[in-house]
């Protein structure tokens, strides 16, 4: 069975974008939706804090802990 979702709607995140995600801007986001998938490395629905852009992330591209 693989592994629950590591972050909960409303929670705030940091996106650290990898060299892949073109333009995309890091920094805090604040999480949408959980997204259903059966890979190890979970997807969420993300909006950002700044300009209120949404955008979907992989578990993997997410750090816990933002403030401000």
């Amino acid at each position: 069975m693989p592994p629950h979702h590591r972050y909960t709607v409303g929670q705030r995140i940091e996106f650290m974008p990898g060299r892949y995600d073109g333009s995309a801007p890091s920094g805090a986001y604040t999480v949408v939706r959980q997204l259903p998938n059966d890979a190890q490395d979970r997807e969420y629905r993300v909006k950002n804090s700044r300009d209120g852009h949404e955008r979907i992330i992989r578990e993997s591209q997410m750090r816990q802990g933002v403030l401000g």
